[in-house]
């Protein structure tokens, strides 16, 4: 009942989306923000996975002992209530001798849901990078030997819905069933001399109705929606939905001009701010129209032409239903970039091609080694000293600095870093990805 309910409320809100709905009410405490669940695929390729929650989150499941604080947002979703009802029949006559039964049922059946006021908990996928950025994957961990032998996935709440208040599901059942039988024997074993008929008739009429009502209770998990957690050999992880790589695969001309319309925006916050909401728009599935049904205007039908790319790659599990790898991808590299500061954006709207591509090489250095970097391991660009006086302006701008001590070079973040490291290293990162094609 529970979840025929849930099943209803997803289809009608996100019928094509991500989101999940919730099997069962004991389930509910476990699914919170960062938990792990197992996506269970199916026999044929036409179903969808089934998800396992667990009594883990991802926390548990690094080394280390420092317990990872998720940042959650919280907002307002909606009011929701509805009522699903049918009405079925059906009869059936057989005959076999002088057996001759017949049975003919009908009834109706009503689903009445109110969750009232829900509100949504968003997990910040940014700051749980940046938090666990050295952290690594205990292999031994008995959910990552379960899904090794079973080739399962793990994958990483991302989103919930919740009730706000005590809540009701109602189902009423009316059922009527009619039966009537016949039966004759004829010469009974055949010990007679005459022939005998026994007829036996029964004619029944059932009746049957049934009315349930459960009380939900505030806090309930209605619907979620996960990120897959891709899970290396060597204990690194990482979350489809960060994957930036789609970008190089787009075509050299495309990545050319959807470069340059980058560094355009980079110049001009509310232009940058209006490009993520269309790319949002497209990768939820949004259509090109507007509430008039009317064609919107040809900016967001050029930038759905330019990146939302075919390919075998579409899946609904991953990021946004229905959107391809590079809409994704260009998606989270924009809302990267809207995160950083002015002063980063500037830097970066007027920074060359070459620029670009040597601090995001600097950066990946950085952060695969946990010493300093010698110097001659740096950029050949950047040991010129106003290339490298540039770089540090740019990470500086995102509250790291970069020292020279010696012949190694330090990055030191300051305390109240935030997120802007990580996003500035998604910038550089996406924008060297248009710059230098697949690999």
């Amino acid at each position: 009942m529970f979840s025929k309910a849930t099943a209803n409320f997803v289809h009608q809100i996100d019928p094509e989306g991500s989101l999940i709905h919730m099997s069962r009410v004991n389930d509910s405490h476990k699914l919170v923000p960062m938990a792990l669940v197992v996506k269970r695929s199916r026999v044929w390729f036409w179903q969808r996975p089934k998800y396992q929650p667990t009594d883990f989150t991802l926390s548990d499941l690094l080394l280390g002992d420092e317990v990872l604080r998720p940042g959650v947002s919280e907002t307002d979703f909606l009011t929701y209530s509805g009522t699903y009802g049918n009405q079925f029949s059906g009869s059936v006559n057989a005959g076999a001798g002088s057996v001759n039964v017949a049975l003919e049922g009908s009834g109706t059946s009503h689903l009445q849901t109110c969750f009232g006021q829900l509100k949504k908990e968003e997990l910040d996928v940014k700051k749980l990078l940046y938090d666990s950025r050295k952290r690594f994957v205990d292999m031994e961990h008995v959910l990552v030997q379960q899904i090794e032998k079973r080739a399962e996935v793990l994958a990483v709440v991302k989103e919930r819905i919740l009730t706000t208040a005590s809540c009701s599901i109602k189902q009423t059942k009316k059922e009527q069933c009619i039966f009537q039988g016949l039966l004759g024997v004829l010469g009974l074993l055949g010990l007679l001399s005459n022939s005998i008929e026994v007829c036996v008739k029964d004619k029944g009429n059932r009746e049957a109705d049934s009315d349930v009502s459960v009380e939900i209770p505030s806090g309930t998990v209605v619907a979620y929606s996960i990120m897959d957690l891709e899970i290396k050999k060597d204990g690194r992880y990482g979350f489809d939905e960060m994957d930036l790589s789609p970008l190089a695969e787009l075509p050299e001309s495309t990545r050319r001009v959807f470069f340059e319309k980058l560094q355009e925006t980079l110049k001009d916050r509310p232009g940058l701010t209006s490009l993520q909401f269309m790319l949002e728009e497209l990768c939820n599935g949004e259509t090109l129209t507007n509430e008039n049904g009317e064609p919107s205007d040809g900016q967001k039908e050029s930038l759905a032409a330019m990146l939302d790319q075919p390919g075998p790659d579409r899946d609904s599990g991953n990021g946004h239903c229905g959107a391809s790898a590079q809409l994704n991808a260009a998606h989270l590299l924009v809302s990267a970039m809207e995160e950083l500061p002015d002063e980063t954006l500037n830097l970066l709207s007027t920074s060359s091609r070459e620029d670009l591509k040597a601090f995001d090489m600097l950066i990946c250095k950085l952060k695969e080694s946990s010493k300093p970097l010698p110097a001659d391991t740096v950029p050949v660009l950047l040991q010129d000293d106003q290339r490298f006086q540039l770089a540090e302006r740019l990470l500086g701008s995102a509250k790291v600095t970069l020292r020279r001590d010696g012949g190694c070079l330090h990055a030191e973040t300051k305390r109240d870093f935030g997120v802007l490291p990580l996003v500035l290293c998604l910038s550089l990162h996406g924008l060297a990805m248009l710059c230098s094609g697949p690999q």
